[in-house]
């Protein structure tokens, strides 16, 4: 199966809901275990059990677990390896990006069956060039992976970067939806490369009008603003294909509130698209 074919039966059978997997150091206090390695792989493990039964898609945010080093990384690979055990899809959120051999070493370790650090789809930054992203894009595409690529994102600064104009007249966005639409047109169904567009933006602002087949990772839910009762009318039909990403407003409820904090995000998101 493609990992666009994949999102869509993670989509029917378990919803829309991304839970965040991200350890925060406030959170692992909140939680009461330890800022490190140990507590990090706690922390993930539990998150993963809780989301189990009551969602279908998990992201964890490597830069918590990177930031306490090869530890911290084989905390990570405990949590990747028992979320996709449990039959989550789940995303790497590593953001990376580069180009040649070096983007496609990135690709290796992420998406390659087998791999230590195997995840379903990795979040990736185009803004060393669209292009740069073919190589992984092939090699996620042979191996039933996804990509999710950074086009509008909500951190203030990005803004005049990704709203200035190209060549062609489109903004520096909307020309990555483009060629992310174009990759995914000789699939039927829901694309295998999807699109990171935050919540709290108004994507007309960046001139993005049609998304098409393209999966949509939408983080801005809960702590940082957007409401889920509005998705349908942040991305309009585009609403079938998001991932709504929700972290800090789950995980803040700790260990013992995580399993009803899911089930009540999954049921909102539910009521939204049923709108």
């Amino acid at each position: 199966m493609t990992f666009g074919e994949r999102l869509q039966a993670a989509f029917d059978s378990g919803g829309h809901l991304c839970v965040g997997i991200d350890p925060h150091a406030f959170l692992l206090k909140q939680w009461k275990l330890t800022d490190d390695a140990a507590g990090l792989r706690e922390f993930g493990l539990r998150v993963v059990d809780a989301a189990s039964t009551r969602a279908a898609i998990v992201k964890p945010q490597v830069a918590f677990f990177e930031r306490h080093g090869s530890a911290g990384y084989r905390a990570l690979e405990e949590v990747l390896r028992a979320a996709r055990a449990a039959g989550l899809l789940v995303i790497a959120d590593a953001k990376r990006g580069d180009i040649g051999s070096t983007f496609d070493g990135y690709a290796e370790a992420w998406l390659t069956p087998g791999s230590p650090l195997e995840a379903d789809a990795l979040t990736v930054s185009p803004y060393l060039g669209i292009g740069s992203i073919a190589g992984p894009r092939d090699f996620a595409t042979q191996h039933g992976k996804g990509l999710f690529v950074l086009s509008a994102t909500s951190n203030p600064e990005a803004l005049s970067l990704q709203t200035s104009r190209t060549g062609s007249g489109v903004t520096v966005a909307a020309g990555i939806v483009e060629e992310v639409k174009r990759w995914n047109s000789d699939e039927k169904g829901l694309g295998s490369t999807g699109l990171v567009l935050g919540a709290t933006l108004d994507l007309a602002d960046f001139g993005i009008t049609d998304l098409a087949n393209i999966p949509v990772l939408a983080p801005g839910f809960g702590h940082q603003g957007a409401q889920v009762s509005a998705l349908r009318s942040l991305y309009g039909a585009a609403a079938e294909n998001v991932l709504v990403s929700s972290s800090r407003s789950i995980l803040a409820a700790g260990p013992s509130g995580i399993a009803a904090a899911i089930t009540r995000q999954a049921d909102e998101v539910a009521e939204a698209l049923a709108a």
